[in-house]
């Protein structure tokens, strides 16, 4: 059935007037006419009566006419879904994050993703940069923030730089250089570390090993956890010390965080997403990521 007839009969059923119908959707009266006799006849019933004076519906008419306004309205909503779907302005959208994004500035951009696509339903998944990575190639997240340089090849993801932020000792509060504002790289050099295992994030594990390296030494790591804030909290348990990113510094009063002296070597947290069939939501939260981060 033609959803031109059926418009053309509910605008006729709206005004009782051919010409009034016409104008309103925008056509001539002789085509609007014969769309609703089309209809009629595919019907096999009158929808209307008509006269030199008036026209009726009949009770066909009337009840054709209430489940087509119906009809219409899903269909209309339909259309308006589908085109916000397509614009990024509703449906869904999987995020995947490292553990230490939870801080700034991702906070900071869902709300403001939030405030501007409010039909835009978000879910998020902690993972490390690997996972996330694994995710995005099978289309189980629409987008990843991690930690680059990505292990091998990345050619079918783009990377969009959102933070860069330098790495800070982190140390329990009763450890021997905890009451100093700043310490050397290489004051770490006999301590045991704690660290998350180097295949869940080579980019970080990679510039972690890097600043040890230029201060002399190798960490010795004792322990590792794979989310940043469970390392803090076994470096908070006294089982040794850490590297971190600003970012995992967050406020608890067994660890204490200190600059590193020189400033390590900035660490960046990236938007990934794909090249090739990326979703419209996860387009325009990219763009707004960059906005405010820029």
């Amino acid at each position: 059935m033609d959803l031109k007839h059926v418009r053309a009969a509910v605008a006729v059923a709206d005004h009782l007037h051919f010409g009034r119908a016409a104008a309103e959707l925008g056509v001539a009266q002789p085509p609007l006419s014969q769309q609703v006799k089309a209809l009629e006849s595919e019907l096999g019933v009158t929808l209307f009566e008509r006269s030199t004076r008036a026209v009726r519906l009949t009770p066909a008419g009337e009840a054709f006419v209430a489940d087509a306004r119906t009809a219409l309205s899903v269909v209309d909503s339909a259309v308006r879904k589908a085109r916000a779907v397509g614009r990024g302005e509703a449906g869904d959208l999987a995020i995947g994050m490292v553990g230490s994004a939870v801080a700034q500035p991702l906070p900071t951009i869902i709300r403001a993703f939030r405030d501007r696509y409010p039909d835009v339903t978000m879910s998020f998944h902690v993972l490390p940069t690997v996972l996330q990575l694994e995710r995005l190639r099978t289309a189980a997240l629409d987008l990843g923030l991690v930690r680059p340089p990505l292990p091998g090849p990345d050619t079918d993801l783009e990377l969009i730089s959102v933070s860069r932020e330098p790495l800070v000792a982190v140390l329990p509060n009763d450890h021997r250089l905890a009451g100093r504002r700043r310490i050397p790289a290489a004051a770490l050099a006999d301590e045991p570390f704690v660290l998350f295992p180097r295949a869940l994030g080579p980019g970080l594990y990679d510039e972690i090993a890097a600043a040890c390296g230029r201060a002399g030494f190798t960490p010795n790591v004792v322990q590792q956890a794979e989310q940043l804030q469970t390392i803090v909290g076994l470096v908070a348990a006294g089982c040794g010390v850490s590297l971190l990113p600003g970012s995992a510094a967050q406020p608890r009063p067994e660890v204490v965080f200190l600059p590193v002296s020189p400033v390590v070597r900035l660490v960046d947290l990236a938007i990934a997403l794909p090249k090739q069939n990326r979703s419209a939501a996860a387009a325009n939260f990219t763009a707004l990521a960059r906005d405010l981060t820029r």
